[in-house]
Parts: structure tokens; sequence; C-alpha cells
């Protein structure tokens, strides 16, 4: 008799083109986004599973498209929605956490952001998520007064994965009697207030490399919330 496997181990299921992996602790279907749908001309003519968790599912998708003939195969990376929080103090400064990604091998600068476990969740329940990890992540909550501006959603990176977040900014923003609530297996490092001179720097720098903070700066700017233009060089 085989010996069970241990929870979190991997297994092999027989019967796919490519071994499909899946931890054997409970898994959670990680469904499609429901932003990426079929239409005008887009169809999925199959899809083939080879790994999910909790957090990701990676299939490879026949699919034809508006303008080719023939359908085309793709491997992507389906992923849980995010939120994305700009946080803005009554003086116009910006938070930003110092977290360590495993992935890149350091830490680096970037908004608080956070995955919406719930794939059926509506707009109050989204922007109870966003207000989560901003305490949670920063220990700073919505002042009394304050506002969560939706400011849209942007695709992560599309060459590979459906995932996309949902940008919001919150201002005025104040510590919380409560502090931070942060997930061990995060591991935040920093937490400080940024004024939108030093951020611009900071990107230009290339000391702000994370793509969801580059991208929800980008839409403050477009939507006039801060300014990201350089000072005028002084006339000679």
């Amino acid at each position: 008799m085989s010996p069970s496997p241990s929870p979190g181990a991997l297994s092999k299921t027989e019967g796919t083109g490519l071994p499909f992996l899946r931890a054997n602790s409970t898994v959670r279907r990680v469904k499609r986004s429901r932003i990426v749908q079929d239409k005008d001309g887009w169809e999925t003519i199959s899809s083939e599973r080879h790994f999910e968790n909790d957090h990701m599912e990676v299939v490879t998708d026949t699919v034809r498209t508006p303008t080719r003939s023939e359908p085309c195969k793709w491997t992507v990376v389906h992923r849980k929605s995010a939120v994305i929080v700009a946080p803005m103090t009554a003086d116009g400064k910006l938070l930003m956490i110092r977290q360590e990604r495993l992935p890149i091998r350091g830490s680096i600068w970037e908004m608080p952001a956070g995955q919406i476990d719930e794939h059926n969740a509506d707009e109050s329940e989204i922007r109870k998520v966003a207000l989560r990890e901003l305490r949670e992540e920063t220990g700073y909550e919505l002042a009394p007064d304050g506002e969560l501006i939706a400011l849209g959603h942007y695709f992560a990176s599309p060459g590979f994965t459906d995932e996309y977040g949902y940008l919001f900014l919150a201002r005025p923003v104040e510590r919380s009697a409560r502090g931070d609530d942060q997930d061990a297996e995060e591991s935040i490092l920093d937490c400080n207030a940024f004024s939108v001179p030093e951020i611009r720097r900071m990107i230009a720098d290339n000391e702000i490399r994370d793509a969801n903070t580059l991208g929800i700066c980008a839409r403050l700017a477009a939507r006039g919330f801060i300014s990201l233009d350089a000072p005028a060089s002084p006339a000679r």
C-alpha cells in the first residue's frame, strides 16, 4: 500500500497532457476573471489545467481571436483580483510600505495591496477589502471625514496572467488606534510617508519598481490628484 502524501505535498493526476500538480491540502479553485470574458470574436476552444493552489491556477488555453483564422494556444496564470490603495495623509503625503518579496530576492517600496478572496465580491465588499488591507499593512485607517475614491482597474501583466487590480485613493488617512495587523508571511519591514516630489524622484531614480505602485501613481497623476511633472529648469 502506497504511503499517503504529507499535507502540502504535490501530487500528479493522470489523464492530462502535462502533469497536474496540486497541493494535497484543501484547495479553493481560483476562478477566471470576471472582467476577461469571451466576447467580440474571442472564443475559448479548450482549457487544460496543469496546476492550482489557493492563489493561482496555471492552464493552457486554446483560443480563437477576432484576427486569426486558426486557434492559438497560450499558457495563462489565473490569479485572484486585488486591491491597491494609495493612502494620502492630511498634509498630502502618500504612505508606502517596504516589503520583502521572495520572487525577486529583495525588498521594495510599494503601496499597500492585497488579494480579494471572494470571486463574486460586489463594490461594497471590494471597498471593505481595500480598507482592511490599508489598516493591516500600514496601521492607518480612513479619517472620519475621509473618502475612498475608486480609480478604476488595470491589468498587472497581461502577457501571461489575467490578474487585475482595483485602484483606490484613500484620503485623508490617520493612525489607527488598533495599529497594524500584518500577516507574518508578508515580512513588511517599514512604513513611511513620502511627499509627492520624493515619490517623483524615487520613480526617476528607479527606487520604486513595483508595477502596482507605478500604475496607481500614473492614475493619480492622470486624474489630477498629484503632479509628477518635473520642476521647470531655471532660465539661463
